[in-house]
């Protein structure tokens, strides 16, 4: 199955209502050696089934430490841009929408205001420090207005996000406690595949769910996020599950569980876990700078494999790469660290640090691990021969300073939401008044007390908020630039062009 078909049944592993079964394992193993000793035994129905490991420990010191975290967003009112009716229209307003001056569009479309749903839905997080940090998914978190934290022994607490990274699917929230039960994080890479693990969450409504599997594999990519090394496991992962932990036989957190694969929306085989050593990059980063610093090589590609079965589907004789092994590049971005190196379009990465690779989301995995500035020592294929560079990993705008999240403090203005009489004059249903502007970004850019800013880098601005995020998501971007467009307190529209870096 190719990765797109692949990527319709990955599922984030959110909350639903539903009735679920679990099956108990039966040690084969065991039932043989029982026949050996007793070959005259021809019925064993009736033998216990004896577990191949006791995983009492771990879910008894792990439990603890899983919490139950409801998303709350309250209801919006927003407008919508929706098709005209001429019929609605003329019945409506007897004038036939001739007063409605300002909220028709072009093209038979208007807008409408309307009041969006109140919205709720759970997931599960790790609490990982005694003072109340706690690990989950990105999509448990993302745009939620209210998070309420149950412990395994019923408190609740508010928690506020501390910083959530969208790539890895990784967010950092707080509650303030003390002397909570901290989960002990293992080191991920250390797992082997046939390792039994244990899945720890709040799956279809169930809370302090515990289920048993194995590793089934290492550093899978399934093309859901833009940074992937999962770990797979048969242990079952439902919706509810998701920020919940993955723990060895120990106890010790291997794992942050993010989705499950499959086609009817629950459990049917397989769940996917983001690796602790990717999650302990992730919160440092978090704590520290706000953002992660996500450090690149510079080059696009896929396992050596996938590039051989792409020429046999087009027809071509499949290219000899002296292996079948590593990561073919399928691109080398310009003044990228691979650049540099000298690394070229049909070369093949097999080793990163003497490490061997065999797949993409192994080099996935390591990199994960680095920031921008650290050096790594890369072994690749040119035309069939071994070759050996050293780099140093860049951060996404090409350079090694910490990349940090913009405060909108860094623009130097002040804004408010355009009044009625605003929206009225300019005949306009949204945008935001520049009320001051103080040294900064916007001074240096040149836009004046008055602007009324309704579009930043092709994003709708109708309140503060949104241009936060707006600038948030540019200050960390190859490109640090806010392109603003608007228009003046004559009407006349104007745009201007803010550099957020130095």
């Amino acid at each position: 199955m190719d990765k797109k078909k692949i990527a319709n049944y990955v599922i984030p592993a959110l909350s639903l209502t539903a009735i679920v079964f679990s099956v108990a394992a039966f040690n084969q193993t065991n039932a043989a050696n029982v026949l050996a000793a007793n070959p005259e035994t021809t019925e064993i129905s009736n033998l216990p089934a004896a577990q191949p490991v006791d995983l009492t420990y771990a879910a008894e010191k792990a439990l603890p430490t899983v919490v139950h975290i409801k998303y709350v967003q309250n209801s919006k009112i927003q407008t919508v841009e929706v098709q005209s009716d001429p019929f609605e229209d003329f019945f409506s307003d007897p004038f036939g929408g001739f007063f409605g001056r300002g909220q028709r569009g072009q093209g038979g479309t208007h807008k409408q205001k309307v009041q969006t749903p109140k919205k709720t839905a759970t997931g599960s997080g790790v609490i990982i420090s005694t003072d109340g940090y706690i690990v989950t998914n990105n999509h448990v978190v993302d745009g939620a207005d209210e998070l309420t934290v149950t412990l395994s022994d019923s408190k609740e607490y508010s928690a506020r996000i501390i910083g959530a990274d969208k790539t890895t699917d990784l967010a950092l929230i707080k509650i303030d406690g003390k002397n909570l039960p901290a989960i002990r994080i293992a080191n991920s890479d250390n797992v082997k595949v046939g390792e039994w693990v244990l899945a720890i969450g709040n799956p279809l409504g169930l809370n302090n769910t515990v289920t048993a599997g194995i590793i089934s594999a290492k550093a899978r990519t399934l093309g859901a996020n833009g940074v992937e090394s999962f770990i797979q496991t048969d242990a079952a992962i439902n919706a509810g599950n998701s920020g919940g932990a993955l723990v060895n036989t120990n106890g010790e957190l291997v794992g942050i569980n993010a989705m499950l694969y499959s086609q009817t929306g629950s459990y049917s085989g397989y769940g996917f876990a983001i690796p602790t050593a990717m999650m302990n990059k992730v919160v440092e980063d978090l704590k520290k700078y706000g953002t992660v610093q996500r450090a690149m090589i510079g080059i696009g590609g896929h396992d050596v494999k996938a590039q051989v079965d792409l020429e046999k589907e087009e027809g071509k004789e499949p290219t000899d790469y002296g292996t079948m092994e590593g990561i073919y590049v399928g691109e080398v971005l310009e003044e990228s660290a691979a650049a540099e190196a000298g690394i070229e379009k049909g070369d093949i990465i097999i080793e990163v640090d003497g490490k061997k690779l065999t797949k993409y989301g192994e080099l996935t995995g390591i990199l994960a691990q680095k920031r921008p500035g650290d050096k790594v020592t890369l072994t690749y294929l040119h035309n069939k021969k071994k070759q050996t560079k050293t780099v140093t990993l860049r951060n996404e705008q090409g350079n090694t300073k910490v990349v940090k999240n913009a405060d909108m403090d860094v623009l130097g203005a002040d804004f408010r939401e355009i009044t009625k009489a605003q929206k009225e004059q300019l005949e306009i249903s949204y945008g935001l008044e520049v009320l001051k502007v103080n040294a900064g970004k916007m001074k240096e850019a040149g836009i004046p007390k008055g602007f009324i800013i309704q579009r930043v880098n092709d994003e709708q601005i109708k309140s503060v908020e949104d241009l936060q995020e707006v600038v948030k998501e540019a200050s960390t971007s190859k490109e640090p630039v806010l392109i603003i467009k608007g228009l003046f307190p004559t009407g006349k529209r104007g745009y201007f062009v803010v550099q957020l870096s130095e």
